[in-house]
């Protein structure tokens, strides 16, 4: 069980994995790591832009800003 912090709080429901990955921005090639939290969020992110879900979208981005701001700028910005 993860530590309850208030980056637990997350804008949608969503799978939160147990491990940190490193994700990689593939046009910069810059990567950064992030938490299971962060990477469930990255990832339906991503998902909801090639769906076109740009609800679901804005309110990651918006997660991304307030708790990882400085991965946001390396991955989504």
């Amino acid at each position: 069980m993860t530590k309850a912090t208030k980056e637990n709080k997350l804008p949608f429901d969503c799978e939160v994995g147990t491990e940190s990955e490193t994700v990689s921005n593939p046009l910069s090639g810059e990567s950064v790591q992030l938490t299971p939290h962060a990477v469930a969020v990255y990832d339906s992110v991503k998902g909801a832009e090639m769906f076109g879900n740009y609800n679901k979208m804005r309110k990651g981005l918006d997660w991304f800003i307030k708790y990882h701001a400085r991965e946001y700028m390396v991955l989504l910005d």
